[in-house]
């Protein structure tokens, strides 16, 4: 869009990002790209590596309110305002389309309606499932209804578009939902906001049962070999839940709102959010006053973990119009990812035939 007073063109916004100085060369040792979301601007990030010399390959591309995000097998899923989207990469093992050794495709959807989903995962089975979080439910999607609901809390008494107790997280374990993560165990409309300090709760789904609770706003709960990880953002740490006696053991500090958990080998990559304005859903934690305390302001980035030290050995510094990030997925053995979206014609012009079927 031209400016109408000098016919110049409009100033695109700016998204900078910057590694740490070990960040690229810790992803080309691991083989590691990785994927994050952000519902404030609308963007869908892949980093990866250019090829010959490595540099950072930093690719985006633009959905309405984007967050939920899993990997599964060759395909990305997705969940936005108001659908779920699959993609799906069509570069076959050893070649590269444009320099790119993978590029996902939107290939299908389902229209969910506005239902918030957060985190997602595919089960053993290759079934889809989400947080419903605005009907306070586990639910899959399918052909005929906006979505089909699978689980809900205990303490949920009806399914309702309320968003009684900011369903959020979802562990899996061997292909099985395992845990989820709750702010609140409230059973009225909205009943989570007033218990943002110290409310927030983990659930064995299997038995139903609170197994550890205590948390401010906690997310991304996520198993890795037998052990329970999650953030407790409101309070600023990232540690590991014993589900035996529900203890908390932090193990690092993330200077500011984490949300967002990948673990790969002796790694977690957090996403951290920097929200400003008037948000109030993010003001008034006991975040802010261990920011203060610490002498710093929430960072906007990624942050590389080592589990066993609890040391941020790496990271990716974002700013800009970008401030907060919602989902953070590893992909292994992608050196350079790209997408399609639907701001240009690109995908009019990309086509994947399958193989010739039968009548």
């Amino acid at each position: 869009m031209a400016d109408a007073m000098n016919n110049k063109p409009a100033k695109q916004p700016k998204i900078e990002m910057n590694a740490s100085r070990q960040f690229v060369p810790w992803m080309l040792e691991h083989k590691l790209s990785l994927a994050f979301t952000t519902y404030q601007t609308g963007k869908l990030f892949l980093i990866g590596l250019q090829p010959p010399d490595g540099r950072l390959s930093v690719f985006e591309r633009t959905f309405e309110r984007c967050m939920g995000l899993c990997s599964h097998n060759d395909s990305l899923y997705m969940s936005n305002l108001y659908q779920i989207w699959r993609f799906n990469n069509i570069v076959p093992t050893g070649q590269d389309a444009n320099g790119y050794d993978r590029l996902y495709v939107p290939q299908a959807s389902w229209v969910t309606g506005d239902v918030d989903a957060h985190d997602m995962a595919v089960d053993k089975n290759g079934r889809l499932i989400f947080v419903n979080t605005l009907f306070s439910c586990l639910a899959t999607v399918d052909g005929e209804n906006s979505f089909t609901p699978l689980w809900k809390p205990p303490f949920i008494s009806k399914l309702a578009a309320e968003d009684r107790c900011h369903l959020n997280g979802l562990a899996m374990d061997a292909g099985t939902p395992r845990f989820v993560t709750a702010v609140s165990s409230t059973d009225v409309h909205e009943g989570w906001r007033q218990h943002r300090i110290d409310g927030g709760v983990v659930i064995d789904v299997a038995s139903g049962e609170t197994v550890a609770s205590g948390f401010s706003m906690p997310h991304s709960p996520r198993m890795h070999n037998g052990k329970l990880w999650l953030l407790d953002s409101g309070n600023g740490d990232f540690g590991c839940v014993d589900i035996d006696t529900g203890k908390f053991e932090a193990v690092a500090f993330c200077p500011g709102y984490a949300r967002g958990l990948a673990i790969h080998g002796d790694y977690a990559l957090i996403g951290l959010s920097s929200p400003r304005g008037e948000n109030k859903t993010f003001q008034g934690l006991p975040l802010d006053d261990r920011l203060e305390k610490a002498g710093v302001s929430a960072h906007c980035a990624i942050y590389v973990i080592n589990l066993i030290t609890g040391d941020v050995v790496h990271s990716l510094s974002i700013s800009g119009v970008v401030e907060e990030l919602y989902d953070v997925v590893a992909l292994p053995g992608v050196i350079r990812p790209s997408a399609l979206g639907f701001k240009s014609d690109e995908i009019r012009r990309t086509l994947n035939v399958g193989e010739m079927g039968s009548l």
